[in-house]
């Protein structure tokens, strides 16, 4: 099925389902890549991210309000990606919010959203420092960022250690994908380092990530204690094999939590024993209520939008995250601006800022054991810092740490610090305290 043919069946799918019939409709545009080099790892975010879309329709809509969506492949290309949000941000009543998927396209859509008046939702990934309310008013880097990854994987190393202060004069490398995305984590492990006395190695990756002997040659000459990988898509594999290749130990490697899903590990198999990764709240949950639900209410229907094996697994669960955190912040615009009606975007952006999504509420929508309570403000566009460590055994991902929590005598200070220096070059006003209310 090519990219036409899915939009029509989807639009197909939506008429049958009453969706047109429906006078209030919420659209939500959903940036995909199902094609390209990062195809593999797209995919499954997609399917997970419109199941999730498919079944608040089954399940009656938002209080009523029925949910219109279309895809649109953008490749993880930045241009293409914009090119995506410009076609879709004005269908069907404006876009609810956006969620663009890639960090790179996060920088540039970031320019336009106060302008259009639009929310970007970046869960576990974007800018960092758009946690801060006050000076990203439209972003919302909910449940996570990436200096929340890297400052608890080094916790969790530190831990395996025997203490953080045993990291002095060990070695840490990171391999990056050259990118936005990849460089994100190194100004908070740059801080981590000062603070700890480990020697960081920086290692890009020219994208897609094919090529990395050079790297893995440098791995070897340096031989550090820990090598961290910020990769997507095949990189990710790769850089498993090359660790193979020159005998570097999988324990001692750690992932971000692009880097810790099933494609990445597949292909290597029991050469991938052992590698850790960071979970973003979520894993592999195919116990979980919401799986069910979307096993009884779409593929029993041959609703399910792609492969019934994967539903349940980590890029799936994750997609379906996604979409569950930005249709809760159109619930919540409802309930201060009238349950059943459409939401425009300022509106949503407003009940983004205020989720509150207790274990309760998580519970009811099938995502309990999945995550931690969720609470947004003005000030904080995150609502949670919490991760955990799952291992590859060979076979599937298992959860191998407790909860660790993102510490924020050293993460408040980067963000507020790095977000002021975007406020000064942009030449903007950080909210104040009145201007929350609104």
């Amino acid at each position: 099925m090519n990219l036409r043919t899915l939009t029509v069946a989807t639009a197909l799918g939506l008429v049958t389902a009453g969706a047109f019939a429906q006078a209030k409709q919420q659209f939500v545009p959903v940036l995909s890549y199902r094609t390209g080099a990062y195809a593999p790892n797209g995919a499954p975010w997609a399917n997970g991210y419109v199941d999730y879309l498919k079944l608040v329709n089954e399940r009656g809509g938002i209080n009523g309000v029925k949910l219109q969506f279309e895809e649109c492949e953008t490749g993880y290309d930045t241009a293409r990606s914009v090119e995506c949000y410009e076609r879709l941000k004005d269908k069907n009543g404006g876009a609810s919010f956006v969620q663009p998927l890639s960090t790179g396209a996060t920088f540039a859509i970031t320019e336009k959203a106060p302008v259009d008046k639009i929310p970007v939702v970046t869960v576990g990934y974007g800018r960092s420092e758009s946690a801060d309310g006050t000076v990203f008013k439209w972003n919302f880097p909910i449940a996570g960022t990436y200096w929340v990854a890297a400052d608890t994987i080094i916790q969790a190393i530190g831990k395996k250690e025997g203490g953080l202060d045993k990291l002095r004069g060990k070695k840490i490398a990171l391999v990056y994908h050259d990118s936005p995305y990849g460089k994100e984590p190194i100004p908070l492990l740059q801080e981590r380092s000062r603070m700890h006395g480990f020697e960081l190695t920086l290692l890009p990756v020219t994208a897609p990530g094919v090529e990395q002997k050079a790297t893995w040659l440098q791995v070897r000459q340096n031989r550090p204690d820990y090598v961290l990988l910020w990769g997507w898509g095949v990189m990710n594999s790769t850089a498993l094999k090359e660790a193979q290749a020159t005998g570097y130990p999988r324990e001692k490697m750690y992932g971000v939590w692009w880097a810790g899903a099933e494609p990445d590990v597949k292909d290597v198999g029991e050469g991938a024993k052992g590698y850790n990764a960071v979970a973003m709240q979520h894993g592999a949950e195919p116990q979980s209520q919401f799986v069910k639900d979307v096993l009884a209410k779409l593929h029993a229907k041959n609703l399910g939008t792609g492969p019934k094996e994967e539903v349940g697994q980590v890029l799936y669960m994750r997609g379906a995250m996604s979409a569950m955190l930005g249709v809760e912040g159109v619930r919540a615009a409802q309930e201060r601006f009238g349950k059943g009606k459409t939401m425009n975007g300022e509106q949503i952006r407003w009940g983004l800022e205020n989720l509150n999504l207790t274990q309760a509420k998580l519970d009811a929508l099938g995502f309990a054991g999945v995550m931690r309570p969720i609470s947004t403000s003005c000030v904080d566009h995150m609502g949670a810092a919490w991760t955990r460590i799952h291992t590859w055994d060979g076979k599937a991902w298992k959860f191998s740490s407790d909860w660790l929590q993102a510490d924020e005598q050293i993460l408040k200070p980067l963000v507020k610090s790095t977000a002021a220096k975007y406020a000064s070059e942009k030449k903007l006003t950080p909210r104040t305290p009145a201007d929350c209310q609104s």
